[in-house]
């Protein structure tokens, strides 16, 4: 059964960084592509970064590129997700979701599996 853990979440004050970790278990990581998404209070939920299996693609949103970088250790079983320059619009649940892939694709469109989420709060 595939799981996903996602943690690292927490209070963070504007100009800061937060790295978040997904961790599977139940299955190989190397044949998903792996997407990073968050959902805001009476907001929909969006995507902001997927990686390919093989790490060599990713693709992110441009509210978080230059600020948010996406990469993933197969060996661990884990995607990270690290955050710099925090912005207060940036606050959302945050969730890691699977997608299995030829492991060059980072197509994160249509998730299998889903994380619990970790909440990530910008504030002063």
């Amino acid at each position: 059964q595939l799981q996903l853990v996602e943690s690292g979440g927490g209070l963070v004050q504007p100009g800061g960084s937060l790295r978040l970790s997904c961790v599977a278990s139940g299955f190989t990581l190397d044949y998903y592509a792996i997407g990073w998404f968050r959902q805001a209070p009476g907001k929909e939920r969006e995507g902001v970064s997927c990686i390919s299996g093989s790490g060599g693609s990713t693709k992110s949103a441009d509210s978080v590129k230059g600020r948010f970088t996406i990469s993933r250790d197969n060996a661990k079983n884990t995607v990270y997700l690290q955050m710099n320059s925090l912005k207060p619009e940036d606050t959302a649940v945050y969730y890691c979701a699977a997608t299995a892939l030829p492991r060059g694709v980072a197509d994160c469109s249509a998730p299998e599996a889903w994380g619990q989420g970790t909440q990530v709060t910008v504030s002063s």
